[in-house]
């Protein structure tokens, strides 16, 4: 599964390979059954979409922008 590939400054390196499990899941995961409460799954989903649709970099914290 690992290559061994040298880089462009010449030190050798092992790139690794696929590290899943190929196939499907057995079942469907029921993350909705994680959240107990209303504000845990209105939390969840707010999370989400600040990743998804947000301005920054998610939890990523710079000093100055790119």
């Amino acid at each position: 599964m690992a290559d061994n590939k040298k880089a462009k400054d010449s030190k050798s390196g092992e790139i690794l390979g696929p590290t899943y499990e190929s196939g499907k899941p057995d079942a469907p995961l029921r993350w909705q059954q994680k959240l107990r409460t209303r504000e845990e799954a209105l939390q969840y989903l707010q999370t989400g979409l600040r990743y998804w649709y947000g301005t920054g970099h998610g939890s990523e914290k710079r000093k100055t922008e790119a």
